[in-house]
């Protein structure tokens, strides 16, 4: 899987609002927390339904939310299911995640 990052407090704001779909060759978007948090996402601007995947500090896959496109205010929140270090939004549907899973940057040590 190929993620485009938001670690930084402007790339968390946009996140995929605005966006009809991943550019080819990318699955999602993972947002970086500076320090683990309770965090919540809504879907203002967002213009397809997406899956937010939460993790916990160790990179364990703790839950996740469906989320709809906002039409228009107000928007729903989303928020995470306890304290979290991560968060990956894949759009709807397109990959299943079992409860455990870990994140990996793919590189060799």
């Amino acid at each position: 899987m190929t993620v485009a990052v938001a670690d930084t407090p402007a790339q968390r704001r946009l996140g995929l609002m605005r966006i009809e779909s991943l550019p080819d060759g990318l699955d999602g978007m993972l947002f970086v927390f500076e320090t683990t948090r309770s965090a919540s996402f809504h879907m203002r601007d967002t213009l397809m339904p997406l899956d937010i995947w939460w993790f916990d500090e160790g990179g364990r896959l703790v839950g996740s939310t469906e989320m709809e496109p906002c039409p228009g205010e107000p928007c729903e929140s989303y928020p995470s299911l306890g304290e979290v270090a991560w968060a990956l939004e894949t759009p709807s549907g397109e990959i299943d995640l079992e409860i455990g899973a870990t994140l990996s940057t793919g590189e060799s040590p």
